[in-house]
């Protein structure tokens, strides 16, 4: 059986990626700091609980894990998001943003890479479409996303005579509980946005294909362009 690991497993995107892949028949580690509100009734299904801005902390828990497995598939998928004007921001908020965004799947990868070169395995990032544009309300943010694309792009163009497969997902606006602590949501119309189980569909879509050939991006978004604003919340 192959094995996967799995960030932010614990709600939204990630809970369903976990969900496809424990389908799909692998067994998967998620990885999250608290699994209370997301039970998975599955034989197959490890739970991890670990902050992966705890960088020491979280290497012990993937040496515990590669003493055990090697490792098939990396979805870096937990993320952290605060938008605004960037002087409201504030450092905490910031360097928040990029140990989970940036910082976490960097070190993820270097601890997993022996062995997703041994299974020709996967490296799959979540990115953010906003990655990919300029975001005058979150910059900072867009600048993680960005980063773990190009670190994405990058170790592809490294790692691909070693049979490793980089691939990065774009969403654009998901209903998912990223919003919950934001002053703005997704619109109210199912054209509006997309669902955690699309993106989990694309990380199927990813592993489909032939052997040799591989989807390096894929960009997801809602038919319509719609935010709904919520009362500003004090970003200081």
């Amino acid at each position: 059986m192959k094995t996967a690991i799995v960030t932010g497993a614990s709600s939204g995107i990630g809970l369903e990626i976990t969900k496809k892949l424990l389908d799909l028949g692998y067994r998967v580690y998620g990885i999250a700091r608290n699994f209370s509100k997301a039970r998975i009734e599955n034989d197959n299904f490890i739970e991890v609980v670990c902050d992966i801005t705890e960088t020491y902390k979280l290497a012990e828990k993937i040496k515990k894990i590669r003493k055990k497995e090697e490792i098939y598939i990396l979805v870096n998928n937990a993320g952290v998001g605060y938008f605004g004007p960037h002087e409201e921001l504030n450092p905490k908020k910031i360097h928040t943003m990029v140990a989970t965004n940036l910082e976490a799947p960097l070190v993820l990868t270097q601890l997993l890479l022996r062995d997703l070169k041994k299974t020709s395995g996967y490296v799959i990032n979540i990115s953010s479409i906003t990655a990919k544009k300029s975001s005058t309300y979150g910059c900072a943010y867009a600048a993680t996303k960005a980063g773990l694309a190009h670190f994405s792009r990058s170790l592809f163009d490294e790692t691909r005579k070693k049979g490793v497969k980089v691939v990065t997902i774009y969403p654009d606006m998901t209903k998912t509980p990223f919003y919950e602590h934001l002053d703005f949501r997704e619109g109210d119309i199912e054209e509006s946005y997309i669902t955690p189980e699309c993106v989990a569909n694309a990380v199927e879509t990813i592993l489909v294909q032939r052997y040799g050939t591989v989807v390096t991006e894929i960009t997801l978004q809602p038919q319509r362009h719609m935010i709904t604003r919520k009362k500003r919340k004090n970003n200081k």
